[in-house]
């Protein structure tokens, strides 16, 4: 059986994040991805998906992301900038390695990808909360004439049928859907917005002014050392993103009919709360994902698959971490911004106790091996702090 120190299982940005992290620190890991190319799952997302942050603050420690024209990357850049990232500091990643369980064999845990299986010390989840596509238990009701998509596997309006289409959610990925689908088909959506942010963020000053304050917020303040942080953390665990690019006025002014939230189906037809049937022809699920993690076969796991930990780490299952999720220790523990302080801090606990195992007295190590254990041992790994240059 293969062996490693650490596996990564995860190869987009949260795992090319702490692969770059422990690489500097100079500890061995493989990074194991499902996809047949880095980034492919950024390439997989709708054609004309854009990043919500400018390129300036899109970028992982180490490498800055290139300029682009409006300065909102696509996802194919996304993609093409984490492909790069991953050749540029040349990180071990092993595509084709779908992850089926992973399990604890006394002191290592134990990782199947198919007929291959892999030992390692210690495990990083770096995946984010929202892996599975979620649709309401009706949408097998609806009639096999109506085209049905979740937003995960919408591309274009090319695959839908002529006639109405309805977005069930009112979140960023339905009002963006909406706005595109409307140019081409007659387009309702469905629920209520969860709030919108109130101002345009393609402007100059939001790209450069507001960025940056927003960024110190979710960075620093809304973190779970904060009191505001602590307090605001479960409802924003709860609640949807509020509308970032898309206004509601914008999808009124586009043409895009409100309608209120689908409850049921009658006669094949989608059925709104108000008892409505609605004639269309396509519906798109733009209803958000669930956990996925029905792979770990350790009790890490809460009622709806969410797992327990405390700034990624795994108290009850010794060298168990978890990268990438929302709010793992602030706001922007999932996003671009904020990924790569998470990284940091998880890969220098792995480094600390890999050097600890070594059991070596410090005055036989060598110059460069003295500097990363002083680093290591300094760092307030158990406070779920790490200070550090913002990217």
């Amino acid at each position: 059986m293969e062996t490693t120190e650490t596996a990564i299982i995860g190869g987009g940005q949260a795992g090319l994040a702490v692969g770059y992290q422990l690489q500097k620190l100079g500890r061995p890991f493989v990074i194991l991805d499902a996809n047949a190319r880095v980034g492919d799952a950024w390439r997989r997302r709708w054609d004309s998906l854009r990043l919500f942050t400018p390129a300036r603050f899109s970028a992982l420690e180490g490498m800055p992301f290139p300029r682009v024209a409006d300065g909102f990357p696509t996802k194919d850049q996304m993609a093409d900038y984490l492909e790069a990232y991953a050749r540029r500091f040349k990180l071990q990643v092993r595509t084709n390695a779908r992850v089926q369980r992973l399990s604890r064999n006394g002191g290592h845990f134990e990782i199947s990808t198919g007929d291959h299986k892999l030992r390692a010390e210690n495990v990083v989840v770096a995946m984010s909360s929202t892996q599975v596509p979620r649709v309401p238990p009706f949408a097998s009701q609806l009639s096999d004439r109506i085209v049905q998509l979740h937003s995960a596997d919408y591309r274009n309006p090319m695959q839908l049928k002529n006639g109405a289409v309805l977005m069930v959610g009112v979140g960023n990925s339905g009002a963006d859907i909406a706005m595109e689908v409307v140019k081409t088909h007659p387009a309702l959506i469905a629920g209520k917005e969860t709030g919108a942010i109130p101002w345009r963020i393609e402007p100059w000053f939001s790209r450069i002014v507001l960025f940056r304050i927003l960024r110190f917020m979710f960075h620093h303040v809304l973190t779970i050392k904060t009191p505001v942080g602590r307090k605001a953390r479960p409802a924003m665990l709860k609640r949807s993103t509020p509308l970032v690019r898309v206004k509601p006025k914008d999808l009124t002014a586009a043409g895009v009919s409100r309608v209120p939230r689908i409850v049921g189906v009658r006669d094949g037809l989608p059925v709104t709360e108000d008892g409505r049937a609605l004639e269309v022809a396509n519906v798109i699920w733009c209803t958000g994902f669930r956990p996925g993690f029905s792979w770990i076969d350790l009790p890490v796991l809460g009622e709806l698959g969410e797992p327990h930990h405390d700034a990624g780490v795994v108290a009850t299952e010794p060298g168990l971490y978890f990268l990438g999720l929302h709010f793992l220790y602030s706001v922007s523990s999932e996003t671009l911004m904020g990924v790569s302080r998470d990284a940091r801090r998880i890969a220098r606990r792995i480094a600390a106790a890999g050097l600890a195992d070594v059991a070596l007295p410090i005055h036989s190590l060598s110059s460069n091996q003295r500097a990363r254990t002083t680093e290591a041992e300094t760092t307030e790994i158990g406070s779920g702090f790490m200070p550090g240059r913002l990217t």
